[in-house]
């Protein structure tokens, strides 16, 4: 959704929407009432729409993308140009500059001048988004490529100049004010993972001015858009969020920008805007969510300042709106009846042909850093009516506060069908959005399976699939610790590059599906629940695995070799195992592990300290640490209900790590585990490390 310049200098601007039926729908705002300019077929969904012109003029020219067309269309909806590109991807992400069109496929540039083909270039990792820093200040073509793996690549022609790391995925790129700041090189990203940033795109290097995190673990970044909203001469961030929240930055000072103002929707944003739209000398943001709807957010004062006369002349304004819309709900309530009569009668009719009405479901299944948990959001054009959760192996289902849905969870038997878990997520009315929170365990893998069910009939269920890879808890990252000790696992045999690629696509998230450029590539990774990591480097005929974390080495060892034995090829497989990395992976775990212990026994001890509390009248007998605990006991039950088996993992950890220890010596020490644990209900490191060491 884009907002067309106003044509006069008080008139109000008209709103252009490309949506996935393929409709391009002009409009404007006239007394509260949308007044229609143009609207086009239907036809291939819209991927992109952008708003374009001859330089340092109005940008009032409609550009689309669908499939791998592009087409232009005036203000007043004349079709002037259908350009076919040769790309054999769906168009993904577009920018205009001019005469100049960016188009990016899922790992493909084109740069085309009046429709020619200018510059290629093939990324390493899928492109998000595409942007060109503004030709008339910089005087030359910069083009930015938003990539997947966390890197920003800025072009020169066709070649790579240089890269930029960034703190998560970016999924948007905008202009820093809209024109690229003072010097037309300021570039602002948002991330898949919430997190916010500015860098200045020089000719040589980048410069990171400033970043934000997301504090408070909301959505991730679908949108931005600078206006001046506060009307304090300084233009505003607007942010659009995938899980309906739009929050408005202010720049107070030149530092880092300054969270003014949100607002919740209820499903993701998928475009912002700020402009006046509703009503002359009144600004606004405007916002268009997934299922369709178009929100405006307006500085126009709702209790006008004033004599009884003011006010009876609003009430009275108010209620023809409302009776109008009344009578809108009416007819359209009527329009739905004759249509649902329409429907009983053609499918009892004896030339019905039964059909099963479409609709898209909106999905991603992403890892979070800060708690080491997979989140999978689900968001239906319709309302949901129920979503059942299947899986093969054994996950966790976490709590989500955003979540009003009833789980009710079936008892498996897991063993003849595999099935770790049954639940199902019962909606309340009208609910677009669902979002769910599994925690997985590395070295089990498998699919989860979501059902979704709206409430359209026929009733209709579309199954949605997800893996779990066998290092699912892994994330990449741009660097790592080369002190640290570690154990390589080295791999050699007669497969060519493409086949332990996708091996290594089996087996770690984030990895690009496609083979890299080259002949050969290093991937490092992180472990975000224990924050050790791996270091992977491989080519034709030979892979090397390098981690601080044993587990992480046996798990890649029976997988590959698993891989490679489905597809016969012998495996030449040797390992260097440093005894050292034990003890730094054991000094890795111990704080989490007291902690939860601690967090444990404090939960433990609530409902009794509560009880003298009710028998006492007052806790002013208790130790200042059991006082604190009754003080928290609400947040400390809040977090443990959060983390529900987070010990049990730790133990499952410490327990794995224990068995592969002595699996590399052909040692089975599995006899030794109850001995294990009742040191680790102890929780004393030095005992722990000792008991490591003894055991051979």
């Amino acid at each position: 959704m884009r907002l067309l310049p106003a044509s006069g200098r008080k008139a109000t601007q008209k709103v252009v929407v490309g949506d996935q039926d393929g409709v391009i729908t002009c409009f404007g705002i006239k007394k509260g009432e949308a007044v229609p300019v143009f609207k086009t077929l239907p036809g291939q969904k819209i991927a992109r729409l952008e708003l374009g012109g001859a330089l340092n003029t109005p940008q009032e020219k409609i550009f689309v993308a669908t499939g791998s067309e592009v087409r232009g269309f005036t203000k007043r909806g004349k079709q002037f140009l259908s350009f076919e590109t040769n790309l054999t991807e769906s168009i993904k992400a577009m920018h205009i500059s001019g005469a100049d069109l960016f188009l990016c496929a899922s790992y493909i540039y084109n740069h085309y001048c009046d429709c020619k083909d200018q510059h290629y270039y093939l990324s390493g990792d899928k492109i998000n988004d595409v942007l060109c820093l503004p030709v008339d200040k910089v005087n030359c073509i910069t083009p930015v490529l938003a990539c997947q793996d966390r890197v920003l690549r800025v072009l020169q022609g066709s070649d790579l100049l240089y890269e930029v790391e960034v703190p998560g995925p970016p999924t948007v790129l905008a202009l820093n004010n809209g024109n690229g700041g003072d010097s037309g090189e300021e570039i602002v990203y948002g991330t898949s993972d919430g997190k916010l940033g500015l860098t200045q795109i020089t000719g040589s290097k980048p410069i990171p001015k400033w970043e934000i995190g997301n504090e408070k673990k909301r959505g991730g970044i679908l949108c931005i858009d600078s206006f001046d909203i506060l009307g304090d001469g300084v233009k505003e961030l607007l942010v659009g969020r995938d899980d309906g929240v739009l929050e408005i930055y202010n720049f107070e000072s030149a530092d880092d920008p300054v969270l003014r103002y949100d607002h919740a929707l209820s499903e993701s944003i998928a475009s912002i805007q700020g402009g006046c739209v509703g009503k002359d000398g009144y600004d606004e943001i405007l916002a268009s969510t997934y299922s369709g709807w178009l929100t405006g957010l307006t500085t126009e004062p709702v209790h006008r300042e004033g004599g009884s006369g003011e006010e009876l002349k609003l009430s009275q304004e108010m209620q023809s709106k409302i009776s109008s819309l009344r009578n809108e709900l009416e007819h359209l309530q009527m329009k739905v009846l004759q249509e649902r009569e329409k429907y009983q009668q053609s499918s009892q009719s004896s030339t019905a042909v039964s059909s099963v009405p479409a609709f898209s479901v909106n999905d991603k299944f992403t890892l979070n850093k800060d708690d080491a948990s997979y989140s999978l959001i689900l968001e239906v054009q319709t309302a949901i009516d129920n979503v059942l959760v299947q899986s093969d192996v054994p996950i966790d289902l976490l709590d989500v506060d955003k979540n009003s849905a009833v789980v009710s969870f079936s008892s498996c038997d897991s063993e003849p069908n595999s099935n770790f878990l049954l639940a199902t997520y019962r909606c309340q009315a009208n609910t677009t959005r669902l979002e769910l929170k599994v925690r997985s365990i590395e070295g089990q893998y498998g699919m989860l399976q979501a059902y979704v069910t709206p409430r359209i009939q026929p009733k209709t269920c579309q199954v949605h699939q997800y893996q779990i890879k066998p290092l699912s808890l892994h994330q990449r990252t741009h660097s790592i610790d080369h002190d640290r000790p570690v154990n390589i696992l080295t791999l050699k045999g007669q497969f060519s590059f493409a086949e332990i690629h996708s091996w290594v696509v089996f087996c770690l998230p984030e990895v690009p599906e496609k083979t890299p450029a080259g002949e050969s590539i290093t991937f490092y990774f992180q472990n975000t629940f224990l924050g050790t990591q791996l270091e992977s480097t491989y080519r034709k005929g030979e892979g090397c695995f390098k981690s601080d974390n044993i587990s992480t080495i046996s798990i890649l060892k029976d997988v590959l070799s698993k891989e490679a034995t489905k597809r016969k090829i012998n495996l030449n497989i040797s390992y260097d195992i440093n005894e050292e990395s034990v003890r730094h992976t054991l000094k890795l775990i111990h704080p989490k592990l007291e902690y939860q212990q601690l967090l444990a026994k404090k939960v433990h001890l609530i409902d009794a300290l509560r009880e003298l509390q009710v028998h006492e009248g007052n806790v002013d007998f208790l130790l200042p640490k059991y006082r604190s605990i009754l003080e928290e006991a609400d947040q400390l039950l809040e977090e443990y209900k959060r983390q529900p088996a987070h010990l049990e993992r730790l133990y499952g950890m410490i327990t794995d790590l224990f068995i592969d220890k002595f699996k590399f010596k052909g040692t089975n020490v599995k006899t030794k585990v109850p001995l294990l644990l009742e040191i680790l209900d102890g929780c004393d490191q030095d005992g722990l490390i000792a008991f490591f060491e003894a055991a051979a």
